[in-house]
């Protein structure tokens, strides 16, 4: 903001030796007539990418780039061209890295270790919504690659001044929709407002308990979404199965392979870029122990426990706690037999902690939420459990942000 501030300084009037004697401070302290200093020019609106932002973003890329060179040059081009345009156009390399960047940025993820190994499609040159879910389906089919989860994100175009860029509706490209029956709701509680919107835009659904969601694209602000089948070939799912129980698939259970998160923006040297979906892969315990057992979620603890026989006439006979081991046996057995990757906890905590050591090398902090990063069964077993991590700074960039509403 300095460069700005100087220039703004300069355009000030010089004021008059007559009035300069008789005032005396430059910025008019004193009790001199108004009529003696000259009108300040209107102020400017700020631009709408910040331009230290922007400039630190291209420090740090060509820092941890050094065979980009030396910044300066490119940083006093992407300055003019924010003074010039109140934005600016990031290159592919820098883009891809940024997008590399947020993930390795991201306090919440344990995954952290294989940030390096994402891959960025440029796709800013599409804004509109069939373009959007195309390649959001394409996106599904890479990222799905057969069952050999790849990390992939996929970047639309990003908001300029005065034009809003579109937005993915769906918190994730694949979830399962909800439906209320009565008092209750048939399928994920989590997928009933999306379901609701969906079904008024004319969506047609069969209220099954793993009923795929379409995905919803909005284009402009005010405007109705639009909406879109996923077709079969995105949505990788895998059957749950127990390996010493043959009851299990009798319940009739099945979770989506992808978890591509797909309302957030990201945001790269004050870019902001409110169509990014991006995806890692599945740890077990994100889906049996919370997916699937959460009380707001399919709470299906009670039915586990009855089928295995359990006493659960008190909670301190551990019944919760024996279903959820059992519950997630079956998760990682199953993606096993399926051969779709997944990782469990206590090799994933490993994993993370390698991160942490690989990043303390290099001299860079790992800023971690702990309560995201020990995982919710068994978490005193992990080694990230007996630690502390590097504080979460809110103001850290590159970073996948809660997206602003419209």
């Amino acid at each position: 903001m300095s460069l700005i501030f100087n220039r703004l300084r300069a355009r000030r009037p010089a004021a008059t030796a007559t009035a300069t004697a008789t005032a005396g401070c430059p910025y008019a302290h004193t009790h001199a007539p108004a009529a003696a200093w000259p009108s300040p020019p209107p102020s400017s609106p700020p631009p709408f990418t910040d331009p230290e932002q922007a400039a630190e973003f291209i420090r740090r890329f060509h820092h941890e780039q050094p065979a980009t060179g030396a910044p300066d040059t490119r940083i006093r081009a992407v300055l003019d061209e924010i003074e010039r345009t109140g934005s600016y156009e990031h290159t592919p390399a820098e883009l891809a890295y940024g997008a590399k960047l947020a993930w390795r940025n991201a306090a919440r993820c344990i995954g952290r270790l294989y940030w390096r190994s994402l891959v960025v499609r440029d796709l800013r040159h599409l804004g509109s919504a069939d373009d959007i879910a195309a390649e959001c389906f394409e996106h599904l089919r890479l990222a799905g690659n057969g069952g050999r989860i790849r990390p992939v994100v996929s970047v639309f175009a990003p908001d300029r001044p005065g034009r809003p860029a579109a937005r993915i509706v769906n918190q994730q490209l694949v979830r399962y929709a909800g439906h209320r029956v009565g008092d209750a709701v048939v399928g994920d509680p989590a997928g009933t407002e999306l379901a609701a919107r969906a079904r008024d835009l004319g969506w047609k659904c069969a209220e099954d308990r793993f009923e795929v969601l379409p995905l919803l694209v909005q284009e402009h602000p005010g405007e109705r979404p639009h909406w879109y089948e996923l077709p079969d070939d995105t949505a990788l799912e895998v059957p749950l199965t127990h390996p010493a129980y043959e009851w299990f698939a009798g319940l009739g259970l099945r979770w989506y392979a992808v978890p591509a998160i797909s309302d957030m923006t990201l945001e790269i040297g004050g870019v902001r870029y409110p169509a990014a979906p991006f995806n890692g892969w599945y740890m077990g315990t994100e889906i049996g122990a919370r997916n699937l057992a959460d009380a707001d979620r399919y709470d299906l603890l009670g039915t586990v426990a009855e089928r295995l026989g359990l006493d659960t006439s008190s909670a301190r006979t551990l019944w919760r706690d024996r279903a959820l081991i059992e519950l997630n046996i079956a998760v990682l057995h199953s993606f096993q037999e399926a051969g779709v990757t997944i990782a469990d906890h206590h090799t994933e905590s490993e994993r993370f902690l390698r991160h942490v050591a690989q990043e303390k090398r290099l001299g860079r902090p790992t800023p971690a939420d702990w309560s995201w990063i020990v995982p919710p069964v068994s978490g005193g077993l992990t080694p990230v459990y007996h630690r502390y991590y590097d504080p979460v700074d809110p103001s850290l960039r590159p970073a996948f942000l809660p997206r602003e509403p419209w």
